[in-house]
């Protein structure tokens, strides 16, 4: 069964619905939206464009360097994001959303075009994200952006987790 089967509401024909992925590195959010994305979904990802533009994973870049050029690409995807709902089409935006200003701002976004947001909380405890991004991390694509144990920590530690803001938690083993 997909991992997108837990919500088979979500096929891909309710036309101006926006999934908003929420969690950390390693919890399963691209899998998640790649499976939406096979059903109709029109699939945003930052880690994608950013990889298609340097051609390689960007944790190699300076922290500055890449921060920019990761603010400069959400600008992008946001229009894009505009042109989708504009046409009613169905979007998942593949973020981390780990920030609740960041999610109340697309939230806003999206009812001020007429359109419905569902926030999915995918939810993993600290040792299965080391486990995950373990394996994550030999890939070599653009959605497994390497994110060392120290990283991972520091996101854990700044996540804020998602309560009583509609979200739909799936729990990651």
């Amino acid at each position: 069964m997909e991992q997108a089967d837990v919500l088979p509401q979500l096929d891909g024909t309710e036309r101006g619905l926006v999934v908003m992925m929420c969690g950390l590195p390693g919890s399963g959010k691209s899998t998640y939206a790649r499976a939406l994305e096979r059903r109709g979904y029109t699939r945003l990802s930052i880690d994608e464009v950013v990889w298609a533009r340097v051609g390689r994973d960007a944790a190699g870049l300076d922290p500055a360097e890449y921060e920019e050029l990761k603010s400069a690409v959400e600008q992008e995807l946001w229009e894009v994001l505009i042109r989708l709902m504009e046409s009613r089409l169905p979007v998942v935006i593949d973020y981390s959303f780990w920030s609740r200003a960041t999610r109340d701002r697309y939230k806003a976004l999206i009812e001020s075009h007429g359109c419905r947001w569902q926030l999915v909380r995918l939810k993993a405890d600290l040792e299965t994200l080391r486990r995950r991004l373990n394996d994550r991390n030999r890939r070599n694509d653009a959605n497994s952006v390497t994110v060392s144990d120290e990283i991972l920590e520091r996101y854990f530690a700044a996540f804020e987790e998602p309560v009583g803001e509609g979200e739909l938690v799936i729990v990651q083993e």
